[in-house]
């Protein structure tokens, strides 16, 4: 069967077509984001689910909303700033998680968060707690993550070696990491944080799990524009 406007000969594998399976998505993200923090944990269990290994790839979204026409929230005009909270609201229920929409900290500068980021997957270790704790931290906790003091003890607490993290994360390494990330983004057509790409397939916003899901589930070809 198929359906107006849509090619449904891509949702399924045909007969002798070879569609390439990716084994990782690509998360892009920044420590600050409430979204990225509510949509985290979904992140995780639908990797687990599918067998797929998660890149984690923190960039700077400034250089993301330079090519994608976003603003900062206090640019915005006042009726997506009043939706905004709504949606954080809304999605917070949906995810179970608790969150204080309008946080001490922020706006905040989460440099120094996405760089040990980017300095624990130079070393090849995780960031998926660290990630976690960072989130709570901010939208739930109401601390400073763009406090070394801070920062230190979620790592310490994520099992990491707190003092060394933060070394590398103020290394070139680490900083051309999170360079290459935002370059990366920007060429697969990321909007915002979250993004996750998968087989070369762009899904902004943490809403769009479920069409991530259903795409692996399905094993289609990847849509492109």
């Amino acid at each position: 069967m198929r359906t107006a406007g849509v090619d449904d000969t891509r949702l399924t594998k045909q007969p002798g077509e070879q569609v390439h399976v990716s084994d990782t998505i690509d998360y892009y993200f920044t420590c600050a984001s409430p979204f990225v923090y509510l949509g985290h944990r979904a992140l995780l269990a639908l990797a687990e689910k599918h067998q797929k290994t998660v890149a984690f790839k923190p960039f700077n979204i400034a250089d993301v909303w330079a090519e994608s026409g976003a603003v900062p929230i206090p640019q915005r005009p006042a009726v997506r700033q009043r939706y905004r909270l709504i949606e954080l609201q809304r999605m917070a229920h949906i995810r179970g998680r608790d969150i204080n929409i309008q946080p001490a900290h922020f706006p905040t500068d989460p440099t120094r968060a996405d760089l040990c980021c980017a300095a624990l997957v130079a070393t090849g270790q995780s960031p998926a707690v660290f990630l976690t704790s960072v989130g709570e931290a901010l939208w739930e906790k109401e601390q400073q993550i763009a406090d070394d003091e801070v920062l230190a003890r979620l790592l310490g607490e994520a099992g990491h070696d707190a003092s060394a993290i933060l070394q590398a994360a103020s290394g070139d390494e680490a900083a051309a990491i999170r360079a290459a990330n935002s370059k990366q983004a920007v060429a697969a057509d990321a909007i915002g944080a979250p993004t996750y790409v998968y087989d070369g397939e762009v899904f902004w916003g943490q809403d769009r799990l479920d069409y991530l899901d259903a795409m692996i589930a399905s094993g289609r070809a990847a849509f492109s524009s």
